[in-house]
Parts: C-alpha cells; sequence; structure tokens
C-alpha cells in the first residue's frame, strides 16, 4: 500500500504529466516511508521523494560544485544567491524569510563538492511560499556586485565615511574563514584532504583560503553559477506528507520548464593512486587552553579507500571503522588513547565518506613531538594485529544494535537527516534508494561474515596493510603562527593598494558610500510572499501526562508512539552538595557512566551499554524558575534509551552505577580527564558566542552564576588545571562524596516515554530498579537555608515537585571581561537582567529580540560590520542578550547593539515588522518536539500547557505600545542592568580602559 500522497502510483504509472516517465517505487518499511525516484525528462535533472507520515515536510536541492581554486567561489556563490532574484529582487530575500515564514529549518551548506539549499516547514502554504523563494534564489539569482563585496570581499575604508581611513578587507566570508581558519581542529581538516586528494577539487579549499578569497573577480563568480547551478546539475529532494503532485508541478513551472538540458561536465575523476605512501607537515597557532602546553601537536596516518557509490562496501568500511576506533573496547583506542600519548584521537578519525572516494584517518592530538614515531609504530602494529585477531562477535552485534536504534528512533528532523545522509553519494550517481535500505546492507554485511568468518580482516588488509596512497601528516604549534598569519594578510592588501592610481580609491571610496548607503535604507519587501499572523494555530495540542510514583520516587509517565523504544530520565538535585564540589560537578557527569559498575570494568560496561541500549547520559542542569529571577533548581539529569526488549538490561546497568560505581582506577580517569579537557579546549572557537554569553550571565542572575561554573570560561580554565595534575588522587577523593548526595533516590524524580503498550512494564521495572537502590536514600541537609518546595504541576499538587533554590539577597552587578585568546575574530556579547518567564512582558521582550535582529542588528553587525552574524535574543532564564559570532569588530559592536536600543526605543517600525517578528518567534515556539522529548518541559522547568497557552497568547496580543515600553523600562542606558563580554585577540583599547576586567 503506498503513503496517501501516492495513490494510483505505479512503476511506469505516472499520476499526471508533471510525473515523468522514468520513475521508481520502493517501499522502505525499516524508515516507515515510501521511496520515489524520478528523472526529469527534458532536463535532466534528478528528483527523489520520501513519503512518510511526518508534517516536518523538508526540501533540498543540492548542486555538484567543484571549484578548482581557493578562491572559495562556491561559499560566496552560495551566500549571493540569497541576496535577491528575478522574482524577488529586494536585498537579502533569505533572511527576510526567516521572519515571514513558520520554517522549522532554513539554511544553505557549501560542502567539498556539493552545495545544498534545504528548508523544512509543517505549513503547506509556507512550503509553497519558501519553495518559490528557493528555486528563483538558486536558479534565478540577481548576482549584483555590491552583494558580491557584502558577501565575498571588497577593498573599502576602515571607516567608510571618512576617505582618509587606510583601506582594508572586508567581506562576510571573508571574516567567516578567518574565523574557521583561526581553529586548529579546522586547519588540520582542511589540509589533510588537500594533501590526500592532490589531483583535483579536493586539493582546494572550497569554503574559501582568506588569504585566496580576494582574488576571485564578480565575473568568475557569475560564471561559475551559469555553468554549475543548472538543472542538469541537480538533485531534488522532498520528504513528507504532502502530495508529491504539487511539488512536482511547481519545480517545473517555476524553474525547470525554463531550461534546456546541458552536460555540465562536474564529474569528480577518481584521484590517481599513488605507488608509494607521502609524509607532510603543517603548523598552527598555540592553543592557549591546551590541557599540557608542551604537548600540542597532532599526527594522524590517512588511507584512501573505494568508492562510496559501492552502498554495501561503504556500509561495510564505515562498520569497520567504528570497530576499530570506537569506545574503550577498539583496539586504536587501547593502544593510543590509553597509554596517554596524546589527549584524544585527532580532530579527523574514522570512515569519511564525504568525498567520491572514502578515507580513514587514526591518529592523536595533544602530543609531544619526541612521540611522532612510537605513534607512526602503534599504528602500523595495531593494524597487523587487527588483521591477525580479528573482532569479538559481541562487539559486531553492538555496533548492529546501534543501526537498529537509530533507524527506531524519531528525530524531528528526519528529513533533513535524510537528505545530509543521502546527499554525497547522490552527487557522485550513487543509488539514493539503496542507501536508504539500511536493513539490506546489514543483512548482507551479516551474510558476507558468515560465508567468510576472516571477511573484515581481509579488508584491514587490502585497505589498510597493502594500500600504498597513505599519507602521514604532522602539525605542531608555531608561536609566530597568527603574526605569519597577519603579515601575510598585510602584504596581500599592499599588493592590492599598490596597483590603485588615485581614481581607482576615489572609485572605492564611492563605491564603500554607495554599499552603507545600500545598506542604511529602509527595504520594501512586499514582493515576497509570507504567512499571516493568523495562519499561526491559536492553540497548542495538549500533551497527556500521568504523574504517580515508583518505589516512593515521584515518576511522570508520557504515552507516545515511540516505536518500540523507551526513554528513561532522572532528574536528581544538587540541593545538598557542599559548595566545594560544584566545580567538579561536570566532569562527575562526564565520567560516572565511563569508569566500570558492579561486576563490570570500563570495557565490559561500554561494551554492555552499546549491546543493550541507545545511550546512557548524566548531565549538569541549572533550570531557571519561570516564576522569579532570583530562584533557580540545580542538579544532574539521568537520561538513556533501549529498545523495548532490554529495558531489564538498562535499569541492571544503572543500578550498579548507583550501587557499586568505580572510581579507583586512576589511570582511566586520567584519559578521560584529557579527553575533556581537550574538547573543551577544542569548542571554543566553535562556540565562542555561547561562552560570551553565559559570561556576561554569570553576574546577573543566581543561575547565570551557576551555569558559568558549569559550562562556561571558569569550566574550561578548571579542567586545564585538573588535567595538569601530575596526582589525580585528590579528584579521586572527591567523586564518591558527590555521589552519595547526587545518586540518592530521596532527592530524584523520574520520567517515562514509552508506547501505551509497555508503559506498565516499565513502571514495573522502575520500581524493581529503585527498590534495587534503596540502600543509597539519605537524608541530607540542603546546603543553603531558602529552599522552597514547589509542585512541577500547580493543577497537580500530589505529583512531583522541585526543590528550588532562592536568593533574595542576589545583588546583581555591571561587569566588562575580556577573555584574551588566539583567534583573529571576536565574539561578542552584552545580556541585560529582564524578566522571568511567566512574566506579562516576557512575551514583548521574545518579540522585540527577533524585530531588532531582522530590522536593525543583522545590517549593523553582519552587512556593515561583517561579522559572520549577530542579533538579540530573550533567554528563558530572564536574560535579554546581545551577541556577534566571528566579528572583526569588538568594542564598535558593542555600540551597534546600543544603537539597537535606540532604534527600538525610536518607534522606526511598523505593523507589518512586528507581525514578522511574530511569525519568527512562533516558529521556534511551535518547532516539532519528538515523542521521546514530549512532556519534558513540564518534567524539567515546570512550565505546563496551560502556561505555554497562556505565553502563546501574550504573544499574539504584542502592540507596538508594548515594544515601546519594554525597550524603554528594561533596555534603556539608565534603567538596565547589563554585563558585558568579549572573547578574542589582544585589544589595546580594553587593555587602557581600566572599566574592563581582563582574563
Amino acid at each position: 500500500m503506498f503513503s496517501p500522497c501516492l495513490r494510483g502510483f505505479s512503476p511506469g504509472n505516472p499520476v499526471s504529466s508533471h510525473i515523468p516517465k522514468t520513475c521508481m517505487v520502493v517501499a522502505v518499511p525499516d524508515l516507515f516511508l515510501t521511496a520515489v525516484k524520478l528523472t526529469h525528462d527534458k532536463t535532466g535533472a534528478q528528483y527523489l521523494h520520501a513519503a512518510r507520515d511526518d508534517p516536518n515536510n523538508l526540501f533540498s536541492v543540492q548542486f555538484r560544485t567543484t571549484p578548482m581554486d581557493s578562491t572559495g567561489v562556491p561559499h560566496i556563490l552560495e551566500h549571493t544567491v540569497l541576496c535577491g532574484s528575478q522574482k524577488y529582487p529586494c536585498r537579502d530575500p533569505f533572511f527576510k524569510m526567516l521572519n515571514r515564514s513558520l520554517s522549522t529549518f532554513m539554511n544553505a551548506f557549501t560542502a567539498s563538492d556539493y552545495t545544498m539549499y534545504p528548508f523544512s516547514t509543517q505549513n503547506a502554504k509556507d512550503f509553497q511560499n519558501l519553495l518559490s523563494v528557493y528555486l528563483d534564489a538558486v536558479f534565478f539569482p540577481c548576482l549584483r556586485e555590491q552583494d558580491f563585496w557584502q558577501e565575498g570581499w571588497r577593498l573599502e575604508n576602515e571607516d567608510p565615511t571618512n576617505s582618509s581611513s587606510p583601506l582594508v578587507f572586508k567581506g562576510v566570508v571573508f571574516n567567516e574563514m578567518k574565523g574557521a581558519f583561526s581553529d586548529n581542529e579546522s586547519v588540520y581538516a582542511q589540509h589533510l584532504q588537500n594533501k590526500l586528494y592532490p589531483d583535483h577539487t579536493y586539493s582546494v579549499v572550497s569554503g574559501g583560503e582568506p588569504l585566496a578569497i580576494p582574488d576571485l573577480t564578480w565575473d568568475q563568480l557569475k560564471q561559475f553559477h551559469a555553468t554549475h547551478y543548472h538543472p542538469s546539475n541537480a538533485r531534488f529532494f522532498t520528504y513528507g506528507d504532502l502530495p508529491l503532485e504539487q511539488h512536482l508541478k511547481q519545480i517545473d513551472q517555476e524553474a525547470l520548464s525554463k531550461f534546456q538540458r546541458i552536460n555540465p561536465n562536474t564529474q569528480v575523476p577518481s584521484q590517481p593512486h599513488w605507488r608509494n605512501p607521502r609524509e607532510d607537515h603543517v603548523t598552527c597557532s598555540p592553543d592557549a587552553m591546551a590541557p599540557d602546553a608542551s604537548r600540542q601537536n597532532t599526527l594522524c596516518v590517512s588511507f584512501l579507500l573505494g568508492d562510496i557509490t559501492d552502498t554495501l562496501e561503504a556500509f561495510t568500511l564505515s562498520l569497520l571503522s567504528s570497530l576499530m576506533t570506537s569506545g574503550p573496547n577498539a583496539p586504536f583506542y587501547k593502544a593510543l588513547i590509553e597509554p596517554k600519548i596524546g589527549t584524544d584521537f585527532s580532530s579527523v578519525v574514522g570512515y569519511d565518506g564525504s568525498t567520491k572516494e572514502a578515507s580513514f584517518s587514526i591518529g592523536l592530538q595533544g602530543m609531544a613531538e619526541e612521540d611522532t614515531e612510537k605513534v607512526k609504530s602503534i599504528i602500523h602494529q595495531t593494524i597487523s594485529e587487527i588483521i591477525k585477531t580479528g573482532f569479538e562477535d559481541e562487539r559486531i552485534e553492538a555496533l548492529l544494535h546501534k543501526i537498529e536504534i537509530q533507524m527506531k528512533h524519531q528525530s524531528t528532523n528526519f528529513g533533513l537527516s535524510l537528505a545530509s545522509y543521502i546527499a554525497s553519494s547522490w552527487n557522485h550517481d550513487g543509488d539514493p534508494v539503496e542507501l536508504l535500505q539500511i536493513n539490506d546492507s546489514v543483512l548482507k554485511f551479516r551474510r558476507a561474515l558468515e560465508e567468510n568468518p576472516h571477511f573484515l580482516q581481509e579488508k584491514v588488509q587490502y585497505y589498510f596493510k597493502e594500500n600504498t596512497h597513505r599519507l602521514t601528516l604532522s602539525m605542531s604549534p608555531d608561536e609566530s603562527y597568527l603574526d605569519k598569519q597577519a603579515s601575510a594578510e598585510e602584504k596581500k592588501l599592499q599588493e592590492k593598494i599598490g596597483t590603485l592610481s588615485d581614481s581607482d580609491r576615489k572609485d572605492i571610496y564611492e563605491k564603500g558610500l554607495q554599499l552603507l548607503d545600500a545598506q542604511s535604507k529602509s527595504q520594501d519587501a512586499s514582493c515576497l510572499p509570507a504567512l499571516k499572523v493568523s495562519d499561526i494555530t491559536p492553540t497548542i495540542p495538549v500533551t497527556p501526562i500521568h504523574m504517580t510514583k515508583a518505589g516512593g520516587v515521584p515518576l511522570q509517565l508520557c504515552e507516545q508512539p515511540t516505536n518500540g523504544l523507551v526513554y528513561f530520565r532522572a532528574m536528581c538535585s544538587l540541593n545538598t552538595l557542599p559548595e566545594d564540589l560544584k566545580l567538579y560537578v561536570p566532569l562527575f557527569c562526564s565520567i560516572i557512566t565511563k569508569m566500570g559498575c558492579g561486576s563490570l570494568d570500563y570495557r565490559q560496561q561500554a561494551q554492555q551499554m552499546e549491546l543493550r541500549t541507545g545511550d546512557m547520559s548524566v548531565s549538569p542542569q541549572v533550570i531557571p524558575d519561570c516564576t522569579h529571577l532570583d530562584m533557580f533548581e540545580q542538579g544532574v539529569l539521568l537520561s538513556s534509551s533501549c529498545l523495548e526488549r532490554n529495558l531489564p538490561n538498562m535499569f541492571q546497568l544503572w543500578g550498579d552505577i548507583f550501587n557499586s560505581p568505580r572510581f579507583d582506577d586512576q589511570e582511566r580517569l586520567r584519559v578521560l580527564v584529557m579527553m575533556s579537557a581537550q574538547e573543551l579546549a577544542n569548542g571554543i572557537a566553535y562556540s565562542g558566542h555561547m561562552y560570551a554569553m553565559t559570561r556576561a550571565g554569570h553576574h546577573l542572575t543566581p543561575a547565570g552564576e551557576l551555569l558559568e561554573t558549569f559550562d562556561g570560561m571558569e569550566q574550561v580554565k578548571f579542567m586545564k588545571r585538573i588535567a595538569e595534575m601530575s596526582d589525580l588522587t585528590p579528584v579521586i577523593r572527591m567523586l564518591p562524596r558527590i555521589k552519595k548526595h547526587l545518586l540518592n533516590p530521596n532527592n530524584m524524580r523520574c520520567a517515562i516515554n514509552a508506547t501505551p503498550r509497555q508503559a506498565s512494564e516499565s513502571v514495573a521495572l522502575l520500581e524493581s530498579f529503585l527498590k534495587d537502590v534503596a540502600a543509597n536514600r539519605k537524608q541530607f541537609k540542603a546546603v543553603r537555608s531558602n529552599v522552597i518546595e514547589r509542585p512541577l504541576d500547580v493543577l497537580n499538587v500530589s505529583g512531583a515537585s522541585r526543590k528550588i533554590v532562592a536568593e533574595p539577597n542576589f545583588q546583581p552587578c555591571h561587569m566588562k571581561t575580556f577573555f584574551q585568546l588566539p583567534f583573529p575574530v571576536n565574539f561578542v556579547s552584552e545580556s541585560i537582567r529582564t524578566v522571568p518567564y511567566s512574566h506579562q512582558d516576557y512575551a514583548s521582550l521574545c518579540v522585540l529580540g527577533r524585530m531588532m535582529t531582522a530590522k536593525f542588528l543583522h545590517g549593523e553587525i553582519r552587512e556593515k560590520g561583517g561579522a559572520y552574524g549577530g542579533g538579540a535574543k530573550m533567554g528563558g532564564g530572564g536574560l535579554f542578550s546581545f551577541y556577534s559570532y566571528r566579528d572583526p569588530n569588538s568594542v564598535q559592536t558593542l555600540s551597534a547593539f546600543s544603537k539597537g536600543v535606540d532604534w527600538a526605543k525610536s518607534g522606526k517600525f511598523n505593523q507589518q515588522d512586528i507581525d514578522e517578528a511574530k511569525l519568527s518567534v512562533f516558529s521556534a515556539v511551535d518547532s516539532p518536539v519528538a515523542p521521546s522529548s514530549k512532556g519534558m518541559s513540564v518534567f524539567l522547568s515546570g512550565i505546563t500547557d496551560e502556561m505555554k497557552q497562556r505565553h502563546r497568547e501574550r504573544l499574539f496580543d504584542v502592540t507596538r505600545e508594548n515594544l515601546l515600553d519594554v525597550a524603554e523600562r528594561y533596555l534603556s542606558v539608565g534603567s538596565k542592568l547589563c554585563a558585558v563580554s568579549i572573547l578574542g585577540p589582544e585589544n589595546d583599547a580594553i587593555k587602557k580602559d581600566p572599566s574592563w576586567v581582563v582574563k
């Protein structure tokens, strides 16, 4: 039986003139979908539709983009096509549609060899609107020179209004790539790909190498579009429950019917195989946050594998890669990680199927230069050892079990996951339907293993032992790396300036003023389609939850169509934990499921977790109260999932963790500490804006203070100190102390999401688990005297309750903090203390944040300032935050924030602007929730469906007067309580200003 939208469909029996004759329909029961594969007769465009009972419909179009230089042409083109098109000539329709739609996802990606434009929405009219904008953008863009300057690169006066200020490079992609190249992991991955595939498109930087970007011309950009953005070079993918026929009709009418077939000639040839292995070396910037300053080298060995369009071979190699590298039972983990030669695997590790021919990489980061030969020799010895001994059957079963869980787990963005999963292979003419039939691959893999028990060892022999296309790449820090980059950029700049005549300079100044003028003008976006506020559903669907008790512990039961999986959570309070142990909580959470428990050592524990569960994790939680800014809940959240048949095993594993966790293995702890410290240090370059916002909120609310301790720069620095300790005995002594306070059923509430059929058995098994761990019930006194008990659901006082910490005497203070880091770009944030979720002004501040971002800050911070991103948002903890991401400016961005407030107070916005901001807020409020997560907002935060409905009604009711009022009362200079934080390169102006604290 075909899905409803394919009624009357069968291979060779198209339902209408829009459905071409070359059509294949395949049921994929494992993923609960029907796949329809089509080819457009006139242009040869390829099309795949996945019909599935899911209202979150997705569209994506991808083009094979194969640059032959590092000017970043596909990346700059991806930005520029979204700046206006024939039907929608206004500037920046992409960003404007974010506020005219209820999309659940909108973006564009540039990969090494394709560019993809996906969106998803739950609204059928919205789908048609967005499809129209996306089709016109990619096939009929304006590609104006001014947009190329703004998004790509330009020479411009540092102050565009002053012709005697120095000329500098500007541009969004230029700054974005400077930011990307400041991250050592990205630098290493880029070099590795360029050097392993040196003969064609993979030898260049598709995103753009900062010093090569200024070589790109506007004409080259237009030429690249003409040759690559054509239906004959396109692959369309749609997903969800909307009818296919409507999609095909619209795509044909608005785009495909206007083209003839061409030969795009964008195929990527196979990389010629080397006869001999190669070695190479690159340098990077030293990392101030590295766990050990004297060990910052990386070494990795990469092997070229087979073509990714061979689905079974790709599946086998991906599985083989996991067996070799994943988790403490993997041979490379034992050989490389456990001897502590490095802090973690290299940033590129395992199977990579994102290029036409896959690769496999193995190596270490955070190692000493003198260990280079040792690491090489361990890698080759380990390969020989694998060929000799193979893999245990139980490990193979654990991986196949993981695949089964991944297929059953329902995520909210399943369409997007599918689009990304098939993109690379389909890009090189692989069969996307074959890729979706994962179970077929599993069965063929099992058969191959049965027929030949040495099947996997033979693959290792062929691809790793005998493979001469092997690259060994080392990377070491260079103290003068950033200086060299800066002087190379200066040299490039002087070369460009050196060729300029006086009239060129005048021209640059005038063009700079024209661009500034265009960026400053208010935009007429009336040509763009838009939903209306009246298109938004007035009420939310109610999630039925049942509050009960199991073994004396409060339980929230939520019956959901979970596809045969059970999801378990437990929230454990931190209220009795002594203050001196707080900083250790994130470390405790990260190691508690990885050190071994009961009769299992850490290897056996990892094996059982993989065989019996989807995952088991513990994470620190700081949950601001929804009624008061100086109240919050602190705890840790236990989360796990499993197939119904494995529920007893999952609770047995949790029982062992509660009753007899193993804390005595100092060597194991050191490995986990080093990996954790390395991961935190590596994450700053990606998430600098989050660290800046967390720091800014640190002095404004008690919850913000604890959040900085758990998730902020304070935690990064703490883990660096722990990683530097030569003896971890003091840390080991802390762990049982923390455990007795946290894993205590007296301070716990539980939640289960399962199918109605499984609910009662789940509760019974939870009860026996709670009996097993009853000895851990302890009565401790709360550390702070002011703890308030409050029911989770105010309408159900007999159900679960939360113990909230109140700090009525908390004094917020204004702080300006600067973290100097080895980046060429800044991350800037200002946070302002406002109101909690249940306050009547909260909705107005949410709308104001979206409106300021879309109508003012985007233009100031990104278009004029050249940052990759920036804006304002209202946070759940009552903090209104401004932020910028990968920003060439620092203090100037702070003045853009305050200009944004002036703009809001001056009322230079109309009803259309307010309605668009509301649409944007609602697209987030109404984003889909997976069955596994239903009921979680009440379980974690005490935010009930009734409270959400009240917030919803307040959002509908926000008026112009409300927005002017909250801007004046909360964001004005005289009345605001705020703090500021910047992460970025050395900054003389800040150093000289005594009002800043420099870290």
